[in-house]
């Protein structure tokens, strides 16, 4: 399970949570210009921007959870597990492999209204990368600093959604996501006036009642509602640093501790990875779960006219800084 998000100070910045029992081994990396990427379908695929993202590389090949383009349009996938569902090549469409979709849109897509233009005729396949690695089950966000869009490909067909609240998670599809916020209109970060009742006097006795009835559990909707909540009232400076701090503490809000969630015998869901780029800078910032610390990534520090994926393993291990030593 997983939760992105968007956020916007001066600059426009995208991120995500990365909920999983194990690692497949992800690494930073960045894809330039002209890799030759040899997609399935789609051979005429105008590649012509530059990537960096999280991914694992598998055969020489960047198989991205999350990632941001030269031009600012970031994308991730997230768990969708029984909803989503792809086709078979349709010679009536432009035909994306799933395993290659974030690719395939970010290094041919300079802004959100190219991409929406881009999957108007689209239909993604369900070939497999490799006979070990067959197609996840995932949905999308997409979006650049001038809005966000959710794409999911369903029985029903390939659904493309304004996303205003800026936020996805995982089940269940995301048009019922944005209905159950609804629910919880009444939330503030106000303290709220008494309208129980005029005959009974109430009164605060804590901090923070607006909030009461916000979720605090690990499910997928719980965290959809959450994190819209922390993200549609955030409040930080514009800076680079005030609003990459922001970032991550929107996305420590939903985060996942080992043992909270058990999806079999003794192993447990939990937060691998964070992840928040500045997208108009190219700065691929993150945390792992045991490296509180921030390290970043610019791709503006590769040669973006390049051939070859560089890519920079995890940084793991937090740091104790004993002050009175």
């Amino acid at each position: 399970m997983c939760t992105a998000v968007t956020y916007k100070t001066k600059d426009f910045y995208m991120g995500r949570n990365l909920d999983y029992e194990f690692s497949y081994g992800e690494e930073v990396a960045v894809t330039p210009r002209n890799f030759s990427y040899d997609f399935r379908h789609d051979r005429n695929a105008d590649s012509r921007y530059a990537i960096v993202g999280m991914a694992h590389i598998e055969d020489g090949y960047p198989l991205y959870y999350d990632a941001v383009n030269e031009q600012g349009v970031g994308m991730a996938g997230l768990n969708f597990a029984g909803n989503a569902l792809y086709g078979r090549h349709n010679s009536e469409k432009r035909n994306v492999a799933q395993f290659e979709i974030i690719p395939w849109i970010l290094s041919q897509c300079g802004n959100l209204e190219q991409v929406r233009g881009l999957l108007e005729d689209t239909n993604i396949t369900d070939d497999a990368f490799s006979s070990s690695l067959p197609p996840s089950q995932l949905h999308w966000i997409i979006a650049d600093e001038t809005g966000a869009i959710t794409l999911e490909s369903t029985e029903k067909g390939l659904k493309v959604y304004e996303n205003t609240a800026g936020v996805l998670t995982n089940n269940p599809p995301f048009d019922m996501q944005m209905m159950y916020l609804n629910n919880f209109m009444g939330l503030s970060p106000k303290q709220p006036d008494n309208r129980f009742s005029e005959e009974l006097e109430l009164n605060h006795y804590s901090r923070g009642m607006g909030t009461m009835g916000l979720p605090g559990d690990l499910s997928s909707s719980s965290r959809f509602v959450k994190a819209s909540f922390v993200r549609a009232n955030s409040v930080s400076g514009s800076d680079e640093m005030s609003s990459v701090s922001q970032m991550f503490h929107i996305l420590a809000s939903v985060e996942q501790q080992k043992g909270c969630c058990e999806v079999s015998e003794g192993k447990y869901e939990y937060t691998i990875y964070s992840s928040c780029w500045n997208a108009r800078r190219g700065i691929y910032y993150y945390t792992t779960y045991d490296r509180h610390m921030i390290s970043a990534v610019n791709m503006h520090a590769e040669d973006l006219d390049g051939k070859e994926i560089v890519t920079y393993p995890l940084m793991e291990g937090d740091h104790i800084l004993m002050q009175n030593l």
